[in-house]
């Protein structure tokens, strides 16, 4: 029992180092270490040099003992490894920390990062002292990392004392909805939190939040709000909030869009300031809405063999403007087949930003063998979901008799046989009566 009971305690030390070395389950992640190529001026095209790197992470400050149990891999240059205590664990994320042996990984890149003064007049209240304090005066970084399957998008700025790989992160930015989609005239939520080192001494000293909009090289800004004077900018923007409460009490930046537009489709860029350091991420929103079918004439008319009958599918109210229209064909006797696509229109866009588009159609019975008729099936494949719409088509004239006819031409033919049978039997008693009376008179 002894023994038992020391190899039990030993367990339970070795259990308790090994996870207070690995930050309580925090990823070491693998990193791309991105700056400019030195000796080269500005410019537009700056040549980047990237190396490998990796982040050894962890909740609590790294002690000489647990420096000790970790081995970084050879192929990295000792100069890109980073001990980084993160005490709020935001690298911590399940997104960040794959199974062991998975393909996929999470992504993540380092660059330098240079404190400075914001320029955007809803954060300029942050820096008013034209001095930089002496905080500043050490080693800063941005890391910028996208967890798998599109769960986490995140943007940490850390700082290390000078010439030192033992960085701390003290401002995170990050969102937990990296793309959303949602219909037309749905209130939309854009995820968007920060934190900040509460030993740090930007913490305390105010904060501003952005939310801008950017498509196809367009850009517009959202909403700003100056936590140090408690404003909010002045923008052309309807729709839009953030909860100023969850804002001040849990670092809730979130954007709240009450009724989404095609317009609204984009990347939106959620920015905190501190005084000299800001983070950034990016929320990809799409309006997906699938079409409205309507088919035309309708009802459709009786089609007479030989006569050609034109039909029209309309699509509409649908977004993005990608569509496949088709048309298929169910026959009375079950069977289906497509018709093809028909004459397909271009898109044509409403003011509200939807598309419409159109499918004409030309029915010739000889041609396309349909009969006595069936069913006509317009379909819409959009990214938003298959719709169709259905009209009845009947077909009048054809030579060769339907089953349901057959049916109805026998049971004709039986009321008329048992009609004449029964009129035949009528007659045939009555001139039996008659001669039977006449015979009896004359005797």
């Amino acid at each position: 029992m002894p023994e038992i009971s020391t190899i039990y305690k030993i367990s339970i030390i070795a259990f308790t180092l090994f996870f207070g070395a690995s930050g309580s389950g925090c990823p070491v992640l693998e990193c791309w270490f991105v700056q400019e190529k030195p000796g080269h001026g500005g410019g537009f095209s700056v040549p980047m040099s990237q190396e490998k790197s990796l982040m050894f992470i962890s909740t609590e400050a790294f002690s000489e003992e647990s420096f000790s149990r970790l081995h970084p891999p050879a192929d990295i240059s000792p100069s890109r490894i980073y001990y980084v205590t993160d005490p709020a664990g935001t690298f911590c994320s399940a997104a960040l920390n794959p199974p062991k042996g998975s393909v996929n990984k999470p992504k993540c890149e380092i660059n330098p990062f240079m404190p400075h003064a914001s320029m955007v007049r809803w954060a300029s209240a942050l820096t008013d002292s034209a001095q930089s304090p002496v905080y500043l005066q050490a080693d800063w970084f941005s890391v910028a990392a996208q967890g798998l399957d599109e769960q986490l998008t995140l943007s940490n700025i850390m700082r290390a004392p000078s010439a030192s790989k033992e960085p701390q992160v003290i401002l995170s930015v990050s969102s937990k909805t990296p793309v959303v989609r949602s219909r037309l005239g749905e209130a939309v939520l854009l995820d968007c939190g920060f934190w900040v080192d509460a030993s740090s001494s930007v913490h305390g000293s105010g904060f501003s939040v952005e939310w801008r909009y950017q498509f196809r090289g367009e850009g517009r800004l959202v909403l700003a709000y100056d936590g140090k004077n408690d404003r909010f900018a002045e923008t052309s923007e309807t729709g839009a909030d953030i909860d100023i409460t969850g804002l001040y009490e849990t670092g809730n930046a979130s954007l709240v869009l009450e009724e989404s537009q095609v317009r609204h489709s984009g990347t939106y860029i959620c920015t905190v300031y501190l005084p000299h350091l800001l983070a950034q991420v990016a929320v990809d929103l799409e309006i997906v809405e699938p079409p409205s079918l309507s088919i035309y004439p309708s009802p459709l008319p009786l089609l007479v063999p030989g006569q050609v009958l034109v039909v029209q599918c309309e699509a509409s109210g649908f977004a993005p403007h990608t569509l496949d229209l088709s048309w298929e064909f169910s026959g009375a006797d079950g069977t289906s087949r497509s018709l093809g696509q028909g004459s397909v229109t271009g898109h044509r866009q409403a003011t509200d930003g939807t598309f419409s588009q159109s499918s004409r159609l030309e029915l010739d019975s000889g041609k396309l063998g349909l009969g006595r008729g069936g069913e006509v099936t317009c379909v819409a494949k959009h990214e938003g979901g298959t719709r169709r719409a259905a009209a009845t088509l009947n077909v009048i004239g054809v030579s060769a008799p339907s089953i349901e006819d057959s049916m109805a031409m026998v049971a004709v033919a039986l009321v008329l046989y048992g009609l004449i049978k029964f009129l035949s039997w009528t007659f045939c008693s009555s001139d039996s009566s008659e001669t039977e009376l006449k015979d009896k008179k004359e005797k």
